[in-house]
Parts: C-alpha cells; sequence; structure tokens
C-alpha cells in the first residue's frame, strides 16, 4: 500500500506539479487532487493507481512500502516512523514564537 504523502513526495522530488502528474498518468487532475487529499494508505480503482504509480516508475521513483528493501541505486526519501512528525509538532511552541518566527524546543 501507498499512502498520499508518498504520492506528494514523489512529485516534490521530480518538480513536477499535480496537472503534470496527471499527464504523465492518463488521469484527471481532480482524481489526483483527490488521491494526495487522502488521510493514510491511498483508496481509489485499482487501475487508476496502478497508471500514477507506473507513470512515477518510468519517471525514475521508486515507492516503497513498510519495512521494503530498495535494491536499487540513487537518492530518496523514507518514513522512518509517522510519529517523528507528531513529536515535532508537540516540540514547537507557537504561544511563545516572536511574530514570524517559530520557536522550537530541542530535547
Amino acid at each position: 500500500m501507498i499512502i498520499a504523502a508518498q504520492l506528494r513526495a514523489a512529485r516534490a522530488l521530480l518538480g513536477i506539479d499535480q496537472q503534470t502528474l496527471a499527464d504523465l498518468s492518463g488521469v484527471s487532475l481532480p482524481t489526483i487532487q483527490r488521491i494526495e487529499a487522502s488521510q493514510g494508505n491511498v483508496r481509489g480503482v485499482v487501475d487508476t493507481l496502478t497508471k500514477v504509480v507506473e507513470a512515477l516508475n518510468a519517471a525514475g521513483i521508486e515507492l516503497l512500502g513498510e519495512n521494503a528493501k530498495s535494491d536499487g541505486g540513487g537518492r530518496g526519501v523514507r518514513f522512518r516512523e509517522p510519529s517523528a512528525i507528531a513529536d515535532h509538532r508537540r516540540a514547537v511552541s507557537p504561544s511563545r514564537a516572536k511574530k514570524g518566527r517559530t520557536m522550537v524546543r530541542v530535547k
């Protein structure tokens, strides 16, 4: 299973917008927007998701599942654990921040 954040990250690595991904995969822009807006695992028509993943693969993106190993080379990004984002959000203290700045407590 892939998650919406993986698709957004894949687009960012390629430097393309949602419309370009829609064009590359042969699916509509609203479909790409809906897929990327999902929470957690991406849900949708299997054929549609396959087209998107194949387009990303053709562009050089390798989507990795949980605990999957990559035999390929190149640079990439991988989630270590989803709770890292929650930990970071708890560390940010906007109530003590000055205007335009965010204070971060370092543990």
